[in-house]
């Protein structure tokens, strides 16, 4: 009997022997971890990634930049049954426990003992979860899954369950790029929270396990089998009824990718926020839930871009069929599912959707598209009513113009029907186009599109293709000139003229029709485009002075040409630039700065940023350009010698403008407001009877601009003003190639111009110009002459040249095509 004490004693003291050891080796490890574990009172204040939205003025949704979706919701908007979900399938003891739920650490313990798989399920609430996504790795181990509960033990003391849940609902990861829970239920069922039924929420709740290859888009099956699993927990714990989790397991997986409700398309202008919010604020712009209103008007925005659509598309039209865009080698036994493979990086341009001609012959085609289906192509659905099998052979990649056919109303409750659609054997245009527009009295961006597709090609045309204006450039010159003493009767010379170069070459400008009108005065001249008249008049102020004065435009001079070819646009610029320019006519002389952001909220709607643009105040005086120079070039007079002149007493706008805030800042002048009244005059003749005689379908008389070619018909441009905006159309191809016969600005660009500004004037009343002071009324004959006794022509002069309009010399002797005059140029 001793001995059995004996050793009774001796197991005690071994049993308490090893307690003892194991609490201090438990005491030692406790507190080596827990002094490293991080401060969970952080939770309270963490700021979890957020996308960057970008709005229209609006508020409407342009785009959505970040890596995450995610949109931060509070517990107590989250309703009771998506929690009650969550609860069944994560953690049931969730509100019972304090952190660490014993009974599933037993046994996962018990699992680890009786099976080879040392990574068992079980032991890790919701607590620990939040723990693990917020502090720790993915290291799996016994010493991190100790860190873990202990500091889940810790968040429990210190955090509510409710704040909890809520960190959890947030942080999950859900699939394809979705955290949280709102995120999830608007990607997977385009609904809000409060919009859920029953089976989707379930659904949402068994994705966070397996969010790659268990989410009901990559694996629906895997994905019911859980779901319907979630609502048997529900129904056990009581949380719905047995006929509610019937129900919901007798629904059909439905799961469809949402993408983010983009309202407003403008893709060229989200980009550019994009850029400027991280040049502002970093790479983490894109992550701290920005809130951006940009300057763009979604109605404007929306005629921008399909008129720049439409407009390439009449374009390409009448050049024709330009073949495929580029040949597949078919091996003989492909079938539609690896063809259409062969299409995964091949993106849609607006509605035209790639394809591959399978087969071919008289009469039809038959085309895969990129998710495999089959489309029929015959004459009535052919390019330009052809014969397919004569525009297609197998292997071809061509484009088709896809139409959504309007589906029949569905009975409440019932799942809408898949969108259905037509198609049509197109093509992509093969040229590009540019709009842009803006308020000319502060720069407010209003509409841009940067070309035909975003999805097509990235590249910016707008604002960051530089191209020759042709034409387009000659308003800019003829200021210069207006600043240097020349007026709108001026009598300039359309005759041949050749100049020397240095290097020995010559250089014969010449006019886009190849005739010559003689002396003409210098409205008339802008009004037909006259090439020779604006080399004649450029040369007459001189170039130096002409590119110090254009600068004031708001261009580089280093991008000015040093010599005559500037009279020709040769300068190298964007659409946006010129538009910016023509900005200075319409707001009476003022450089305005072009700006798209208007501010900037945090993810708390706090401002971060407010824009306040310098703004054109045509009441606040004038800045001459005026300078002497010699008017007299190859015997002929160009106009009077400008004298000084006194500062003009407060004058008036040379445009009816919008009221000025008193507090903006104020814009630089850029001109004389009296010359922006006098160009603002001679383009409006441009429209009424000169080569911008379309635009008179708008029935506006405030329209006006100018019409730009270039050598070849590399470019087409039209720059012009109506109403409260400013707006340049650019249509070139991107490799500098011709646009083909006869495309002028006046027919490739003005229309696109036209069916955008129809939409944008709508409702605007007529802008009136009024005369500014220090200028007076005059009358003049068809060949400039000042009749003093009335009659004839009107024109608005500046004071100080009406005393010099007495010159005039007459050109009745000379024949209708002058002889050539020779120049020497260095």
């Amino acid at each position: 009997m001793s001995r059995i004490r004996r050793l009774l004693r001796w197991a005690l003291a071994a049993l308490v022997g090893a307690a003892v050891l194991a609490a201090i080796a438990l005491g030692i490890v406790y507190y080596s971890i827990v002094p490293k574990l991080p401060d969970v009172e952080t939770l309270r204040t963490v700021e979890l990634q957020e996308p960057m939205y970008v709005h229209a003025r609006d508020g409407q949704l342009i785009a959505q930049f970040g890596e995450m979706r995610r949109v931060p919701v509070k517990i107590d908007e989250v309703p009771e049954r998506l929690k009650q979900a969550f609860i069944a399938i994560e953690d049931a003891r969730f509100y019972d426990h304090h952190g660490v739920d014993y009974k599933g650490v037993a046994r996962a313990i018990w699992l680890l003992a009786t099976t080879d798989d040392k990574r068992v399920p079980g032991g890790s609430t919701i607590t620990q979860q939040v723990a693990r996504q917020f502090f720790l790795d993915s290291e799996y181990s016994y010493m991190r899954k100790l860190r873990e509960m202990l500091l889940a033990m810790r968040m429990e003391r210190e955090l509510s369950k409710d704040e909890i849940l809520e960190l959890y609902l947030n942080k999950s990861f859900f699939g394809h790029r979705n955290y949280g829970v709102i995120a999830a239920a608007q990607f997977y069922y385009g609904k809000s929270m409060e919009e859920l039924d029953l089976d989707e929420m379930a659904s949402l709740a068994g994705i966070p396990k397996f969010p790659s290859s268990g989410n009901p888009l990559s694996n629906p099956e895997r994905a019911r089998e859980r779901r319907d699993y979630i609502l048997q927990r529900m129904e056990e714990l009581r949380f719905v009824t047995p006929a509610e989790a019937a129900a919901a397991r007798a629904t059909p997986m439905h799961a469809a990718a949402h993408d983010a409700p983009i309202e407003v398309y403008a893709p060229f202008v989200a980009e550019m926020v994009r850029q400027e919010m991280v040049a502002r604020y970093g790479a983490e712009a894109l992550t701290q839930g920005y809130r951006v209103t940009t300057t763009i008007d979604p109605v404007l925005q929306t005629a921008a871009d399909k008129a720049v659509r439409t407009g390439l598309e009449i374009y390409d039209r009448r050049h024709g069929w330009h073949g495929v865009e580029q040949h597949f080698e078919l091996a003989a036994d492909e079938n539609a599912a690896t063809v259409a493979a062969r299409m995964s990086a091949i993106p849609a341009q607006v509605d035209l959707v790639p394809a591959i001609v399978l087969s071919s012959s008289t009469g039809q085609a038959q085309l895969v598209l990129r998710n495999g289906s089959l489309v029929e192509v015959t004459r009535k659905n052919s390019y330009g009513d052809r014969d397919p099998g004569s525009l297609l052979k197998r292997g071809d990649l061509v484009r088709l113009k896809r139409t959504p056919v309007a589906s029949p109303e569905v009975p409440e409750g019932l799942p809408a029907p898949p969108p259905s659609y037509t198609y049509a054997l197109d093509q992509v245009p093969r040229a590009q186009a540019a709009l842009v527009s803006l308020e000319p009295i502060n720069g407010a961006l209003r509409a841009l599109s940067g070309g035909y597709s975003f999805a097509g090609n990235e590249f910016n045309r707008a604002t960051q293709a530089r191209r020759q204006p042709g034409s387009a450039f000659k308003p800019f010159l003829y200021a210069a000139a207006l600043d240097k003493g020349f007026n709108p009767a001026s009598i300039v010379l359309d005759a041949p003229v050749v100049f020397r170069q240095r290097n020995g070459t010559v250089w014969r400008p010449k006019n886009a029709t190849g005739n010559f009108a003689g002396p003409m005065r210098l409205r008339e001249a802008l009004v037909q485009s006259r090439n020779l008249v604006s080399v004649r008049l450029l040369d007459a102020i001189g170039v130096e002075y002409a590119r110090k004065y254009i600068a004031n435009f708001g261009f580089e001079e280093a991008q000015l040409p040093p010599n005559l070819s500037m009279s020709l646009g040769t300068a190298s610029l964007t659409p946006l630039s010129v538009a910016v320019g023509y900005a200075a006519f319409a707001n009476g002389g003022f450089r305005i700065t072009p700006w798209f952001i208007d501010e900037v909220h945090d993810r708390n709607g706090a401002v971060l940023f407010k824009e306040t643009p310098a703004t054109a105040c045509p009441s606040c005086g004038v800045s001459g350009n005026a300078a002497a120079v010699s008017q007299v070039v190859d015997g002929f007079n160009f106009g009077p010698t400008a004298t000084a002149r006194p500062a003009a007493p407060s004058p008036d706008a040379g445009t009816q403008a919008p009221e000025v805030d008193e507090n903006a800042p104020r814009a630089p002048r850029a001109i004389d407001n009296r010359t922006a009244y006098q160009m603002v005059s001679m383009m409006r003749d441009v429209v009424q009877r000169g080569t911008g005689t379309a635009a008179r379908v708008l029935d506006r008389e405030d329209v006006g601009g100018k019409t730009g070619s270039t050598n070849d018909h590399r470019d087409a441009w039209f720059s012009g003003f109506g109403g409260p905006y400013v707006t340049t159309a650019w249509v070139g191809r991107d490799n500098f190639q011709s646009l083909g016969y006869r495309e002028y600005g006046g027919r490739a660009a003005l229309p696109i111009w036209i069916d955008y500004m129809r939409v944008a004037l709508e409702g605007q009343p007529i802008t009136q110009i009024v005369p500014p002071d220090g200028m007076v009324k005059v009358s003049v004959s068809a060949d400039g002459r000042l009749l003093p006794n009335g009659g004839g022509l009107t024109e608005w002069v500046k004071t100080e040249d009406l005393e010099r309009m007495q010159s005039f010399i007459d050109f009745s002797d000379y024949d209708d095509e002058p002889a050539e005059a020779a120049f020497d140029i260095f």
